[in-house]
């Protein structure tokens, strides 16, 4: 009875163990990948190229792009939004500036490029695994779900850049920062 139970506790910590050496690794060359940005969204392209393959191959699960399109979208929200939104929070001097004579703020985004990509690959790597178990595979007429994620798309987008324009803000760093004072001198 007593090795029974013996068996189990060693089990237990050879797979606990195992999954914090596994967890070190993983995360040892996710620290490594963070200065690599080109090849790190060239990698996630590929994941992606190949789960689309997969869908296009099968003809089925649908559902599960529609749902992986949808958080999609959500992520780049997120990617393109400013920390402290300033239609959300009241101006307490952490807001963006909105006339040429306000203080130069630098653009910090709600969702970083790093957890931007993360969440984009690790979304991708789940549809992906879950194309391999056929109940995610629910019948639909796909055109339909694909003209409702467009229609989505654009009308989402349109918000954003409605956003952009009243509170004039640009999510991309286009070089060195020069005020318009050093244009017009």
């Amino acid at each position: 009875m007593e090795g029974a139970s013996g068996d189990a506790s060693g089990a237990y910590i050879a797979l606990a163990r195992w999954k914090n050496d596994f967890s070190r690794a993983f995360q040892y060359y996710l620290d490594r990948s963070t200065p690599h940005r080109v090849e790190r969204w060239l990698g996630t392209l590929a994941v992606a190229l190949i789960y689309l393959l997969r869908v296009y191959l099968i003809q089925g699960f649908y559902i599960v792009t529609y749902g992986l399109g949808i958080y999609l979208l959500n992520l780049l929200i997120g990617f393109l939004s400013p920390i402290a939104d300033p239609e959300v929070e009241g101006l307490d001097g952490a807001s963006l500036p909105t006339r040429g004579s306000d203080e130069f703020k630098p653009f910090i985004r709600r969702l970083p490029e790093f957890k931007f990509w993360y969440s984009i690959t690790k979304a991708i790597c789940i549809a992906f695994v879950m194309s391999f178990f056929s109940f995610f595979d629910v019948p639909v007429f796909w055109p339909i779900l694909l003209f409702y994620w467009i229609v989505l798309f654009f009308l989402t987008m349109k918000r954003q850049i409605m956003h952009m324009i009243k509170y004039k803000y640009i999510p991309f760093n286009t070089g060195k920062q020069v005020s318009v004072v050093h244009y017009l001198l």
